[in-house]
């Protein structure tokens, strides 16, 4: 959200499309999340689930059962392979809104898939079904909003 208004400030301040200052700025939102994963790790927080994988992880603070170190799983999902996607995407010079699209939608996807191997948060546990954590909860609109933005970028492209 933060990255969404600055932008629009700054598409304002320039005098050109919103749209087209973002889908120029999409591609680089997954060096961020990726370094933000990284800090995640570092710290020691963002935990995975208890897992029996072999490169299950102990963390202090979250006792004594080895856990999916998700922050790694978020960094290569919303980092590497987000960036590689809307860098590949953005190289074939899609419409504008397709971008900022993909982005959505891809995020949306990715973290929602990533979301089973990290522990919900404490404080709310699982939100929805008994199964549903927040951070999948809020991936929902994204998607939905990603999916609408490629749909009018593409029928506004047709026309």
């Amino acid at each position: 959200l933060g990255v969404m208004i600055a932008t629009y400030a700054y598409s304002r301040h320039l005098k050109i499309s919103y749209f087209s200052l973002i889908d120029f700025v999409a591609p680089l939102v997954p060096i961020g999340l990726g370094a933000g994963r990284i800090g995640n790790f570092i710290n020691g927080e963002l935990w995975g689930r208890v897992t029996t994988m072999p490169w299950g992880m102990i963390y202090p603070r979250a006792g004594n059962l080895p856990r999916h170190p998700s922050e790694i799983y978020e960094f290569l999902g919303e980092g590497v392979v987000l960036f590689l996607l809307l860098w590949w995407y953005s190289g074939k010079k899609p419409p504008v809104k397709a971008v900022s699209g993909m982005f959505l939608l891809a995020y949306g996807c990715i973290r929602f898939f990533l979301e089973f191997f990290r522990q919900p948060d404490p404080q709310l546990g699982f939100v929805a079904f008994g199964w549903m954590t927040r951070g999948q909860e809020l991936c929902i609109p994204m998607v939905a909003f990603g999916v609408l933005l490629l749909f009018l970028a593409y029928r506004k492209a047709d026309k």
